[in-house]
């Protein structure tokens, strides 16, 4: 079951002022409505602001994630794919999955991984975060890239002090 043990989503205090990307995917309106929602009310809860792009699909959410990962703290991308009769959707998948993971990497910006790999158009509707949904999917990857974010700035600064301090012992 999807979800199953997952922690409860929340924000680290951190995430205030942060600037976050959301690139979302445009195929399957009604599900991206919802996954759109969730990421905008996790952005907004933790204070943070964003800037919205879209593009036609999920295959390509990781050159508009790697594109602007460099002028924010965080991206969060948002997609669906639904398995039909072809291989296309493991292509995609594949892609999506492969391409964000370098991106976020690469850049050392968080990327929240906000892209549904449904079985069918009913699953996905169940995690979209809409009315009825079990799940917010979009909420939750928002809320993973944003507290990355938090963690890694926090670490980031800690270790600059750590460094500054050990130069002025020398």
């Amino acid at each position: 079951m999807s979800g199953h043990g997952a922690p409860q989503p929340t924000l680290d205090p951190g995430t205030k002022d942060l600037r976050v990307a959301i690139v979302a995917a445009s195929w399957h309106e009604r599900v991206m409505g919802g996954l759109l929602a969730g990421a905008r009310r996790a952005v907004e809860a933790a204070g943070a602001t964003a800037v919205e792009v879209r593009v036609p699909g999920s295959f390509e959410l990781p050159v508009a994630a790697a594109r602007l990962a460099p002028t924010v703290d965080a991206v969060v991308a948002l997609g669906v794919v639904i398995r039909g009769g072809t291989p296309h959707f493991e292509y995609v998948c594949s892609a999506a999955t492969t391409g964000l993971t370098d991106v976020s990497v690469t850049t050392g910006v968080p990327v929240g991984f906000g892209v549904l790999t449904c079985d069918t158009e009913a699953q996905a509707l169940d995690r979209a975060g809409l009315e009825g949904s079990s799940e917010d999917k979009g909420f939750e990857a928002a809320a993973a890239a944003l507290n990355t974010a938090a963690v890694l700035a926090g670490v980031t600064g800690a270790a600059a002090a750590d460094t500054g301090a050990r130069a002025g012992r020398r």
